[in-house]
């Protein structure tokens, strides 16, 4: 009869990973106050990763550029090398992959491990994690922050208890006294919204909500919120992310630093995200037939269109077309365009098996010769192949803009700005 192992989990955090990885590019960084997402004098671009030192100026992500110029006028300033990430993410993704073959990668820059067994290999959970930190550090350069928990929710939400190059165990047992300890913005997947309401409803802790019946709270907060809230406080035992890593998605968005009018224009923009996208793809060697864009107007007004298709996405050019497609269905043409964003979902592993076309349209070379492309930039970073296209004097039209990329992911929870 097999052993029975109680679950242990893992979830490692890498520490302000953009703004770490330019740190760790660019020696003359180090020590001072990075800010990646956009320049000074950008319109509209936002913070996407700060360094620690820029945290201590009150700069984080999601804050305007212009305001984190404000608070930090000295700081480093830069809009970021989004493949570089990708390539170090991968090479992180697999460090943890030889320690467990559960490793549900969330999002670009964190990841559960299920640790569950690997005693008699590794050593108790801590000495786990304190391998892994070593591994990351010695092969990288750069630090992570875990969570030790039998339950993904208190391991996720202890692995930013003790940032950066932390780690911290919750026993257990103690899961509801630690959610207990602590603020109810802690309270993770409490977005904005449901902490204003939560504070307009009275309670001030976590403890106000453990006091508080699961009736009652689904009569405030709602069926879903209501429950979410009364099993978090709790620990959310039963809370298992594995099907949500199954059906994350990639995606890529920018807020243009002046509304686009001209057709090519927006054309030559969403070419570009779905170059980012792809590249994304083949970084964590998966594929999706599910293609979709975003487009937020002038007036502010967010729509967004998706397609399915029977045959997967093989390269950039079918993911343009594809999200081309999408863009003449959808795009009001009285209107300018103030962002646009592009995304697959329902990602699958290329190891998976899947249906062929009986049909090749070029698609397979245009697939081999790109990810050779890939292979050949990974190896020499220096080494930078683009269209043509994105580097003529369009791409020059579209001016500062912000690009957010920082695997983004369709989650129940909100991601808030401690990365």
């Amino acid at each position: 009869m097999d052993r029975q192992y109680e679950k242990v989990y893992l979830h490692v955090d890498l520490d302000a990973f953009f703004a770490s990885v330019e740190q760790l590019d660019h020696p003359e960084y180090r020590g001072k106050p990075v800010i990646v997402g956009g320049l000074p004098g950008d319109r509209r671009s936002v913070v996407s990763t700060a360094s620690y030192e820029a945290r201590k100026y009150g700069v984080h992500s999601a804050m305007p550029t212009f305001k984190a110029v404000k608070l930090c006028p000295n700081g480093i300033y830069t809009r970021g090398n989004y493949k570089r990430y990708c390539e170090i993410s991968s090479q992180i993704m697999k460090i943890f992959g030889d320690f467990s073959p559960t490793v549900i990668q969330m999002s670009i820059d964190e990841a559960f491990i299920d640790i569950t067994g690997t005693e008699h290999i590794f050593g108790t959970p801590l000495e786990t994690a304190k391998k892994i930190k070593a591994r990351v550090k010695e092969e990288t350069g750069l630090t992570v922050s875990i969570g030790i928990a039998n339950t993904m929710y208190i391991a996720k939400i202890a692995s930013g208890y003790r940032k950066p190059d932390g780690i911290t165990i919750i026993p257990k047992g103690k899961e509801t006294e630690f959610m207990l300890s602590l603020p109810l913005e802690k309270v993770w997947g409490a977005g904005t919204k449901t902490l204003e309401r939560m504070k307009s409803c009275g309670f001030t802790s976590t403890k106000d909500i453990y006091k508080t019946s699961l009736q009652l709270l689904i009569t405030l907060f709602g069926d879903s919120t209501g429950a979410f809230l009364y099993n978090a406080v709790r620990g959310n035992k039963d809370l298992i992310f594995g099907e949500e890593a199954k059906s994350h998605s990639i995606s890529s968005e920018t807020t243009f630093a002046y509304d686009l009018t001209d057709l090519y224009i927006i054309e030559t923009a969403i070419m570009d995200l779905a170059n980012q996208v792809v590249w994304r793809m083949h970084s964590e060697n998966v594929r999706s037939r599910t293609a979709s864009i975003k487009i937020r107007y002038d007036d502010f007004k967010t729509v967004s269109i998706q397609e399915t298709s029977d045959i997967a996405i093989t390269n950039a050019d079918d993911l343009y077309e594809r999200c081309k497609r999408l863009l003449e269905k959808k795009y009001d043409k009285n209107k300018g365009i103030r962002l646009l964003g592009v995304c697959v979902s329902n990602i699958e592993k290329n190891s998976e098996p899947t249906q062929g076309s009986l049909f090749d349209f070029g698609d397979a070379k245009k697939a081999k010769v790109e990810r050779a492309i890939f292979n050949m930039e990974n190896k020499n970073p220096a080494l930078k192949l683009r269209k043509a296209r994105l580097i003529d004097v369009a791409r020059k039209k579209l001016g500062n803009a912000s690009t957010s990329t920082e695997g983004e992911q369709n989650s129940r929870f909100h991601r808030g700005p401690n990365d």
